[in-house]
């Protein structure tokens, strides 16, 4: 009986389950700190890195988009901003990893590069994994890009979103990058875990007895880094 409950109070609970695999490619270049995150990022499946600049975040997407080339011997879309994308391929050719860019829609055995005013090119049944580099272009909560690339990955079972920028305190963006990743919609997020700050239903105040379920499911799907104490590595 007591083992039935504790399954069903795990079936309430909000924090994600792993819906990745064990990695499979690991690049040696990496600190220890960037391979547990990318482990971490891997086994996962959907994930979101919200990493302070300086961290090394694109050798993690790069490494994360191998690992899902890899296992399902099929295709990322790897999505950064225009004057990125050179850089980007660049940084995988430095790791070792093969991925070109695409201006025209074509797509690149393994991993391919492109900017994100080129995704209505692509076609999502074309690709078994997505990275969003500075993926903080999810905030705005109307905007088209963010309801298009919300749409576009729908079907796509790999997902990663990596950003420098997220506002710790900008609920609406936390929500859009859950959407964005398939764990929860931005209108669910809100209605679980806030309520509408007095007469202005465009702000939003976390519920105090939801404080610290809402943080806990944050951290079943992200992680947030300023450096690596942070997460107990050493920052030298």
């Amino acid at each position: 009986m007591a083992g039935d409950y504790f399954t069903f109070l795990d079936s309430k609970s909000q924090t994600i389950s792993d819906d990745g695999f064990e990695p499979l490619f690991m690049p040696s270049q990496a600190f220890d700190y960037q391979r547990d995150l990318i482990e971490f990022a891997v086994k996962k499946g959907r994930v979101a890195l919200y990493e302070d600049c300086g961290l090394g975040k694109s050798l993690q997407e790069l490494a994360w988009a191998q690992n899902v080339a890899e296992h399902t011997n099929g295709n990322v879309l790897f999505l950064t901003p225009l004057a990125v994308t050179a850089q980007m391929e660049m940084e995988a050719k430095k790791f070792g990893i093969e991925a070109k860019r695409s201006r025209d829609g074509a797509v690149h055995r393994g991993i391919t590069i492109t900017n994100y005013e080129k995704l209505h090119l692509f076609n999502p049944s074309d690709f078994d994994g997505m990275v969003c580099d500075e993926s903080s272009i999810l905030k705005g909560f109307d905007g088209k890009t963010r309801k298009a690339l919300t749409e576009f990955c729908e079907t796509i079972p790999y997902r990663l979103a990596c950003t420098a920028t997220p506002a710790p305190n900008d609920y609406m963006e936390l929500g859009n990058h859950a959407e964005f990743l398939g764990v929860m919609t931005c209108t669910e997020t809100l209605s679980l875990f806030f309520v509408h700050d007095g007469g202005d239903t465009s702000k939003w105040r976390l519920k105090r007895h939801a404080e610290q379920e809402f943080w806990k499911w944050i951290c079943s799907w992200a992680v947030a880094l300023r450096a690596p104490s942070d997460l107990g590595y050493s920052d030298g």
